[in-house]
């Protein structure tokens, strides 16, 4: 009976005693190493068929082996990837065409990398200088001070050592292969590893590689995160920055924190680097704080030269910061971002005169038509309900918060960018849908009292009630605070390129937004009763919707909220956009007023009844 439990329980004993093994984790340094062979394998091959060398074709084959025995090693999280290898192992023994071999290496590499979160980047910026000398320490002697490998040394060696002034074999590097290289060596040549080396030294080493064919740096290179400059060749950056800007970008490394789109490419380098080391949320704060740090300070600026620019930049954050959540194509959403604002920092010159002008003349009228229209039907109710003085409130709270948006003109730089800014804008939306809905809702009571609208042309106390005056000033402050502080954060930006621009410009703007005020009651001082409440209404409420749609968006953009993307279109000027956390609220706040009518008329009686 002992024996007959004891073999019934065996498999359960051995399950457990093998889970560990099993569940064990793969050493990071194996998936280095698997990738580093595959990427070599993939830009090596081609040119080892192509010259029939025997010991080049037999130091691939090697390669591909020991691809094997290092996927063979790593256990069960490597099993997948067998069958790939084997496939590639084959093709290269039999000497198949380099077309049907490279792109499989390719392949399995990335799909390593991807998902098995293969770091890439330096966790800091390499020092050339350290990269220089040691290199001359330990390199030299075989690959050559200037990099061409023709030293006595490298003469006895075969296969030779790679040289590095040689183009068709830079076109197949990155600095990532070279900082893989160097710390596993190369199986079957005298290319032996230093993984003894600091790893701060070997990525030095890596970066400094590339400077040895590049003459000397005369400029600032474009702005590149350290990521790119890691995982790309010199042929690749050359089709995407031009072919004059390699010895910049190889020579000239990005410093942290150099300006803000700096600040954010260094930002989306963090957020990588904690993404593939397996902190998600972590990379998810890694972007909101690249977007609040590096791009919110700067958006008026760039606003304002190129708006579709910096809705392409926000709407990219956004998809890096979903990639984060669902943990796909991370890496890819990250490097479009840092695309974008790369081709936001080429574009950053410096405006004319008259272009600042237009801009500051729009961006007044832009931001001024709303609390235009919300402060200019205040006007004509007051002026209708025979409640004039009750107008010097109003007049006091817009010109209170234009007084608010002056200062952040003058003073605000440093206080109202980035997070401060976005936290200020979204609290003072949200405050204002309140206050719009209680002004709305008093507005269309008091059209459907006509006995009590009588009494309020003959007492001007009974107006607004107890504590109607600082619910007057609040409205009218909060309606013309939100635009009056972007405008001047707007404005400052542009005064970069152009102050006096910016002053006519303001100027202008304010005497066509003061034609409009007067527009605006002229017409409403003419409105039937009924009418003027009704519109004053409509005008409230969709302004309340808009808020609220803007002020939940800039929670989201500070990381408060989360992301729910659904498929609608996006307008930004009217707070609509298509995330479920805003715009289902939009629609809740749209139809109450409808919900809130019908249950008034079902609840009526009715006349006829008896």
């Amino acid at each position: 009976m002992r024996l007959n439990e004891a073999m019934h329980h065996l498999p359960l004993v051995l399950l457990l005693v093998a889970a560990p093994v099993n569940a064990a984790e793969v050493n990071p340094q194996t998936w280095h190493r698997v990738v580093g062979l595959l990427e070599y394998l993939e830009g090596d091959y081609a040119n080892a068929l192509s010259t029939g060398d025997v010991a080049e074709l037999e130091e691939q084959r090697g390669l591909a082996d020991e691809v094997l025995k290092q996927l063979a090693a790593a256990g069960a999280p490597a099993q997948g990837y067998l069958p790939r290898a084997r496939a590639l192992a084959d093709a290269i023994t039999a000497g198949k065409p380099a077309v049907e071999v490279t792109p499989g290496c390719g392949a399995l590499a990335r799909a390593i990398i991807e998902e098995q979160r293969v770091v890439r980047v330096p966790p800091a910026v390499p020092s050339l200088a350290l990269g220089s000398a040691r290199y001359e320490a330990n390199c030299s002697s075989c690959h050559g001070r200037d990099g061409a490998a023709n030293t006595p040394v490298a003469k006895t060696l075969s296969p030779p050592p790679a040289s590095f002034l040689d183009a068709a074999r830079m076109d197949g590097l990155t600095p990532y292969k070279v900082f893989n290289t160097s710390t596993f060596g190369i199986p079957g040549t005298a290319m032996a590893g230093f993984a003894a080396l600091p790893e701060d030294v070997r990525w030095a080493q890596a970066f400094h590689v590339f400077t040895l064919r590049q003459p000397p740096c005369t400029r600032a290179p474009p702005s590149v995160g350290l990521f790119e400059l890691a995982t790309s060749t010199d042929r690749q950056l050359a089709a995407k920055y031009g072919e004059g800007e390699v010895a910049c970008l190889r020579r000239v490394l990005p410093r942290r924190a150099a300006d803000s789109l700096s600040i954010a490419q260094a930002g989306l380098d963090d957020a990588l680097a904690l993404y593939v080391q397996g902190d998600v949320d972590g990379a998810r704060q890694a972007v909101v704080d690249a977007y609040l740090d590096g791009l919110e300070p700067v958006e008026p600026k760039l606003r304002a030269r190129d708006g579709a620019l910096v809705n392409d930049l926000e709407q990219a954050f956004t998809r890096t910061r979903l990639a984060a959540q669902s943990g796909q194509h991370f890496e890819a959403e990250a490097r479009a971002t840092q695309a974008l604002l790369t081709q936001a920092q080429q574009g950053s010159t410096r405006s004319g005169f008259w272009s600042v002008f237009v801009a500051a003349l729009l961006i007044l009228l832009r931001e001024g038509f709303e609390a235009v229209v919300v402060v200019g039907a205040l006007l004509a109710v007051l002026k209708k309900v025979g409640a004039t003085q009750q107008a010097r409130v109003v007049h006091a709270g817009w010109v209170s918060a234009l007084v608010v948006g002056a200062a952040a003109f003058i003073f605000g730089q440093a206080f109202f960018a980035g997070a401060n800014r976005e936290w200020l804008e979204s609290i003072v939306a949200l405050g204002a849908v309140g206050l719009l809905l209680y002004a709305a809702l008093w507005l269309n009571a008091r059209a459907n009292i006509s006995k009590y609208m009588g009494e309020l042309r003959g007492k001007m106390t009974e107006v607004l009630g107890g504590g109607g005056v600082a619910g007057l000033f609040v409205i009218a402050f909060t309606s013309a605070g939100r635009e009056s502080l972007e405008t001047a954060l707007f404005l400052q930006g542009l005064a970069v390129d152009s102050r006096s621009g910016v002053a006519w410009g303001a100027a202008a703007g304010l005497v066509a937004l003061l034609g409009l005020v007067v527009m605006v009651r002229t017409v409403g001082f003419r409105l039937p009763m009924k009418a003027l409440f009704s519109a004053s209404t409509v005008v409230m409420v969709a302004t309340a919707v808009m808020l609220l749609g803007k002020g939940l968006h800039g929670l989201q953009e500070l990381g408060v909220l989360p992301l729910a993307p659904i498929p609608f279109v996006r307008v930004d000027v009217l707070g609509v956009f298509p995330d479920a956390w805003s715009l289902f609220p939009q629609l809740v706040l749209a139809c109450a007023p409808f919900a809130w009518k019908l249950a008034r008329l079902t609840r009526r009686p009715d006349p006829t009844a008896r």
